[in-house]
């Protein structure tokens, strides 16, 4: 009874959905509080992923299954990630992306459908430090 009615708070309260049916990994973060942030029940996120407002994380229509995140993902503002896809771990998704195809570890996605930009050799959440242009990039 508890989880359905935080459900039911939460989405009056954020217009966002977030259901306890989706696993959701230790220290991931919701952006401004989750603000407009939907995701499907049977999403897998790991931890430490950080999710900005108006993320879309969900099924495609005629396809079966529905993303997995890896650990240490920045998600941006507004991004669409969706379909049975796996985004690797300390990926970034850049805001506004529409993600419809696997992501590589240390990846940085951007655009409508995403595509790659670069890929980054950093452990953990590279992208919360600063970065000299160019470090550790390949």
């Amino acid at each position: 009874m508890a989880p359905r009615l935080l459900r039911r708070l939460t989405l009056y309260l954020h217009s966002s959905f977030v259901p306890f049916e989706a696993e959701i990994g230790e220290g991931t973060e919701l952006g401004y509080g989750g603000m407009g942030v939907v995701i499907h029940p049977d999403a897998r996120i790991g931890r430490g992923v950080f999710i900005a407002p108006q993320v879309t994380i969900g099924g495609r229509s005629g396809l079966p299954g529905v993303p997995s995140i890896g650990d240490d993902v920045l998600i941006g503002t507004g991004a669409k990630v969706l379909g049975p896809i796996r985004i690797g771990a300390r990926s970034v998704i850049g805001a506004n992306a529409v993600v419809v195809r696997d992501v590589p570890e240390g990846a940085v996605v951007a655009g409508a459908p995403a595509r790659q930009l670069r890929v980054v050799d950093l452990p953990g959440r590279w992208w919360a430090e600063a970065l000299d242009p160019g470090e550790a990039v390949r």
